[in-house]
Formats: C-alpha cells, structure tokens, sequence
C-alpha cells in the first residue's frame, strides 16, 4: 500500500495486530535466555541479520528495486537506525537489570509518545477522543498486569537502564512516522531496514565487543534464530504494513497486550500462576482497541502526505 492516508482498521487489521504483540510478546522470554551467552550487542546484530537473510531473497525473488535517491536512502537509514538498531540494543541492555513489569510499563509510554507525535507531525493521525480513551484504557490495563511495585521501582539504582528502555520506546514512535514517508512495499522495506541494520550492527559488535569465542548453548541459538525469523523478520512487515494502513497511534495499541500474552506464554509453556487480574486487564486493553478501532482512519477532508517516491 503507498504511503497516503490512514484508513480505518478493518477487522482483520485488528487481528493482524493481535498477532504481532503475540509474537513480540514471545520475543522477550528469548531475549531473556539469549542475552546472558551472547550479549546485547551480538543479540541484536544477531537477530537483525538473521531477519535480513529471511527476509532478502524473498524481496528479491518478488521484484525488489534498489532505492537510487539520496533522499530516499537518508529516510531508510533513519528508520533503521530509530527502529532496529538503537531500540534493539537499547532494551537488550535494559533488560539486564531491569524486570519485565519496569519494561513492559516503559514500553507502554510509546502510544502516548505516539499519540503527540501523529498529531504534530502527521496530517492524518491526529488527536481525537477515541484515540485518547484507547491510549487511558490501554495504559491502565498494563499498569493493572504490572503493579503499582512497577511505579515504586522507577529511578534508583536503576536509572540508566529504565532510560535506555523508555528511549527504545520513543525511537520506534519517531521510526513509525518516518517510515510513512518512504513509498516502498511493506516487505521489501522490511528486509532493506533490517539489510541496512545487519550492516551497521554487526561491524559495531566486532568492533565493541570482538568476535565471540564462547560457543552458544543450543537454547540460545534456537532463541537467536527464533528471534530474527518471527519477532524481527516476519512481524516487522507485519508492523510496516498496519502503520502505513491504520496509522502508528492504532498500531501501538499492540504494545499494551505484550505483557497479557507474556503471562499467557509463561502459563502454557513454563506453567506459571496465571493471575486473576489478567482478565481484568485484558478487558480494558480490549476497551481501548474498541476505541481504536473507532478512532481510527484519518478525517475526510485530510490530503495524502507526500511520499518520497522511489526511482524505477
């Protein structure tokens, strides 16, 4: 789909959503036992390159055209930067030191970041009160799953890894906007981003922390691969594909269900206590993609933004 006004979602939209914060949802308990062996500089260019090689020869193999513009490729590098190799490492790190009710809660300031951001900077994604209740109903489900310990443990000795999570958050909301300015096909953008991330990633990694020399358990190898074919590969033209076509606001809304599908994944795979108040919680993150759903699509009298064509 080009680059023109957001439309509104449809219900197999909303399920395409539902299905990317499954897999970002799985993305984390891999993150968790790769991230100790491998590092959160080799995780990321690990998984971004392994996205690429995924991706690529299936980008290629439909007709895939290189960008020859300065301009297109400046946009490009933007976006990969903003939303593959800056928040990967970033909430790698964070990761390390921080518990995953601190994440999922600093992850879930990225549709209110989005929200601000669609109403000053795009022409189609502004501000209305559907939007506005879906973005409360959502952020009060995952303050609900999270606890208020969550809120007690911001600041501290902590800080600096609560900053780089909340980063990563707000640099995927800036990439969103970018990428509705580059007129390329969801697929073959995924694949030139995650290309381009690989690129700079994986120079970055030898050069901060050498080639490693410790050989991966096989968990962690089946995590790392597992990483970048579904959470990176598959889900980003997932995620591409949706802003372009419901706008980042009603996107993001996948974020508030990452942490219900965690504690789910954890109850079915690891058989941990499944909360009662996760069904409390999912009942206001449903609200808020009802409210979404109603918000969504731009205003009739809203004109296309003016993409950044690509050379044939």
């Amino acid at each position: 789909m080009a680059s023109g006004t957001i439309t509104r979602a449809t219900p197999v939209d909303m399920a395409l959503l539902v299905l990317v914060a499954m897999t970002w949802a799985s993305a984390f308990v891999a993150i968790k036992i790769a991230v100790p062996e491998v590092g959160p500089l080799w995780l990321a260019a690990i998984r971004v390159s392994v996205g690429a090689l995924v991706l690529l020869p299936i980008a290629l193999w439909s007709g895939f055209v290189v960008p020859k513009h300065a301009g297109v490729w400046a946009l490009v590098i933007a976006m990969a930067l903003l939303n593959v190799v800056i928040p990967f490492f970033l909430i790698s790190w964070a990761e390390l030191t921080i518990d995953a009710g601190a994440t999922s809660l600093l992850m879930g300031t990225g549709p209110i970041f989005g929200l601000i951001i669609g109403h000053f900077f795009t022409h189609d994604d502004k501000i209305n009160p559907m939007k506005a209740l879906a973005v409360a109903f959502g952020f009060s489900g995952v303050l609900l799953i999270v606890g208020g310990d969550a809120l007690a443990d911001l600041g501290g000795a902590n800080l600096l890894a609560q900053l780089a999570a909340l980063t990563g958050s707000i640099c995927y909301v800036i990439a969103g906007a970018i990428l509705r300015r580059i007129d390329i096909p969801p697929l073959q953008l995924a694949a030139l981003a995650l290309t381009t991330g690989a690129l700079i990633l994986l120079p970055v990694a030898t050069l901060v922390d050498g080639i490693p020399t410790a050989r991966p358990s096989f968990e962690a190898i089946a995590a790392l691969v597992f990483l970048g074919v579904f959470p990176t590969g598959l889900a980003y033209v997932l995620r591409f594909h949706l802003i372009r076509k419901i706008g980042y606001v009603t996107f993001s809304l996948s974020i508030y269900m990452i942490p219900v599908f965690g504690l789910l994944l954890g109850f079915l795979i690891l058989g941990e206590a499944l909360r009662p108040i996760l069904l409390a919680a999912l009942a206001l993150i449903i609200t808020g993609l009802w409210f979404a759903k109603k918000g969504s699509g731009a205003a009739p009298s809203a004109k296309p933004a003016a993409p950044v064509e690509v050379a044939p």
